[in-house]
C-alpha cells in the first residue's frame, strides 16, 4: 500500500465545532449532492475523535438523504479508534491528500488541516484535492476556533478557488477583523497592508462602525446593514438568508493574494 500523502496533525476536535461550515455546505451544495447518483462526502483529517464526521453525515443527509460520508485520517490509530462509530452511511479510512475512496467525491471538507502546513504548500494541496472532485464537486477548506464561534473557509471547485466565507457567532463579535486570526492558510499571512484581504477587513470594520446605530436592533441587524454597505465595493456572493446566519461570502478573486 502506498504511503498516505501528508503529515499527522494535532488532531484537536470538539463536538459541534464545525456546525457553521456544515450548515453552509448543506445550504449551498445540497442540490448538487441530491443530483449525484452516488453522493460521497469526505471528512478529511477529522482528528482524534470522529464527532465531526458523524455530525457531517447527519447534516448532509437532512439535505441529501443518499449522501455517504467517509472519514479519512492519516494517523492509523485514529482510524482504529473511530471505526466502532461507523454506521449506515459512514465509514472511516486510513489516508491523506490522495483521498483513498472509489471514484470521485462530490464533497471534500478539510477543516483545521492546512493550518498546520506552510503557506507555500497550500496551492499544491488544493490542486491535488480539486483534481479528486467529481464534476460539480466542492472542496471546502478553512479554519475555526476551538468551539466553532469564528470560522473562515475557502470553497473550491474542480477548476480552483471560488469564494471565501466569513462566519461568526454575532453576539461574541467586537469587530469583523476579529475573524482575521481564522483566515485559511492561503490568506492568513496576507493580512498586511497592500494585500486585498487586508483592505477587505479594513473596509469591513469601517462598515461595521458606521452601522453602530443598528446595534439597538440587535447584532444581526447591524451585521446585515454592514454587509449591505460592504457590497457597494466588494463582490459579495450571497444574500440576506445567509447574512442572518452570521455569514458573508465574497468572490475569491477579490481577496486572492497578490503574486
Amino acid at each position: 500500500m502506498a504511503r498516505p500523502v501528508g503529515t499527522v496533525t494535532r488532531g484537536t476536535t470538539n463536538p459541534n465545532r464545525l456546525r457553521r461550515m456544515d450548515r453552509w455546505i448543506a445550504a449551498t451544495h445540497g442540490a448538487e449532492l441530491r443530483r449525484a447518483a452516488t453522493p460521497v462526502a469526505v471528512d478529511l483529517g477529522y482528528g482524534a475523535a470522529p464527532w465531526t464526521a458523524l455530525e457531517l453525515l447527519r447534516r448532509l443527509r437532512a439535505a441529501a438523504p443518499r449522501t455517504e460520508v467517509v472519514g479519512i485520517e492519516i494517523d492509523p490509530a485514529r482510524v482504529a479508534a473511530a471505526r466502532p462509530y461507523a454506521c449506515d452511511g459512514l465509514t472511516f479510512r486510513h489516508g491523506g491528500f490522495e483521498v483513498p475512496v472509489p471514484g470521485r467525491p462530490t464533497l471534500i471538507r478539510a477543516a483545521n488541516v492546512l493550518r498546520q502546513y506552510d503557506e507555500e504548500e497550500v496551492a499544491a494541496v488544493w490542486e491535488r484535492l480539486c483534481a479528486r472532485l467529481a464534476p460539480g464537486g466542492l472542496l471546502v477548506e478553512g479554519t475555526c476556533d476551538e468551539i466553532g464561534r469564528r470560522h473562515v473557509w475557502a470553497a473550491l471547485g474542480p477548476e480552483g478557488p471560488r469564494t471565501v466565507t466569513f462566519a461568526t457567532r454575532l453576539g461574541s463579535l467586537e469587530r469583523p477583523s476579529d475573524l482575521a486570526e481564522r483566515l485559511p492558510k492561503a490568506l492568513i499571512h496576507r493580512n498586511v497592508p497592500g494585500e486585498p484581504v487586508h483592505a477587505f477587513l479594513r473596509d469591513f470594520d469601517r462598515a461595521w462602525a458606521a452601522a453602530a446605530p443598528y446595534a439597538s436592533y440587535g447584532a444581526r441587524q447591524r451585521w446585515i446593514r454592514t454587509i449591505r454597505d460592504l457590497r457597494a465595493d466588494w463582490p459579495v456572493r450571497d444574500g440576506v438568508t445567509r447574512w442572518r446566519q452570521g455569514e458573508v461570502t465574497v468572490a475569491w478573486e477579490a481577496l486572492a493574494p497578490r503574486a
